[in-house]
């Protein structure tokens, strides 16, 4: 079973492009568990077709400890098990704990064992690794591979950059490893090949360039992934390229973070703050 991890700057698009993904995974015959590491509890909610679910914290907080696996776990496209950590009620609490207790208790119930058949493992992780609970993942060597959402524009590349110090931080602890930088589009002028270059610089790939399109947010009005809602238009054929490329990828490498002058230096190279 692969572990993988998403993570990105807060509104990026990490957890449409990773429900797309998974979907795309799916109908190659994967068997995924997603876990939503968002206190939102909103990473599975396309894959669920927009349904309500019950996070791991709020049932611990209703029902107790003594909860079995199917409480915390729904079913969504496709045949994806899909788990919401959830978080502390507001204003009470680090919100990070609940992504510790939620992968603790994911274990002790045997939601990873190799009778659930599990191909892929991901974690939709919130935000930048700032807070020791979201950087639980990587930490303690949950997750074993590393893909950064990235767009052109300097604040997602400034957070990608990072990302990628908190990698090498925990890379030789835990076996860490990034397997590339995903290039969600915000239409950036020569941001395909500004993201080529700067994941050549973190000693890395682009491993896609997802271009903007709108079917994206009319499926999620939808409730639904691109390739659930329309299954032959291209968008989901980018998806199913992004899963594709995923499932075959063998580059896993420690980064090599950019100084912040580097970065900046790239960003004038392209174009961005000239």
């Amino acid at each position: 079973m692969r572990k993988i991890a998403i993570y990105g700057k807060g509104g990026i698009g990490k957890s449409t492009t990773t429900q797309n993904t998974v979907a795309g995974l799916a109908e190659m015959g994967r068997k995924v568990m997603v876990v939503g590491c968002d206190p939102k509890a909103d990473s599975t909610r396309l894959l669920l077709g927009g349904l309500a679910q019950k996070s791991v914290l709020d049932t611990l907080r209703e029902e107790g400890e003594d909860v079995d696996l199917d409480d915390l776990r729904r079913t969504g496209f496709a045949g994806v098990v899909c788990v919401e950590s959830g978080g502390p009620e507001p204003g009470v609490g680090c919100a990070g704990r609940g992504i510790i207790t939620s992968i603790n208790l994911l274990e002790q119930l045997g939601a990873y064992a190799d009778s659930e058949k599990l191909d892929y493992a991901f974690y939709d992780v919130l935000g930048d690794v700032v807070c020791g609970g979201f950087a639980m993942p990587i930490r303690e060597g949950k997750a074993k591979e590393i893909y950064i959402v990235v767009s052109g524009e300097m604040m997602a590349m400034y957070a990608a950059n990072n990302i990628c110090k908190g990698i090498v931080k925990f890379a030789e602890a835990g076996g860490v490893r990034l397997g590339g930088v995903i290039c969600n589009s915000r239409n950036v002028d020569n941001e395909k090949e500004m993201i080529e270059a700067f994941a050549a610089k973190l000693g890395t790939q682009m491993i896609h360039f997802i271009p903007r399109d709108n079917m994206v947010q009319k499926a999620e009005i939808h409730r639904k992934t691109v390739i659930e809602y329309e299954s032959a238009h291209p968008q989901a054929d980018e998806y199913r390229t992004l899963a594709r490329k995923i499932e075959v990828n063998e580059m896993h490498i420690i980064p090599k973070p950019m100084s912040t002058d580097e970065l900046e230096k790239l960003l004038i190279d392209y174009g961005l703050a000239g």
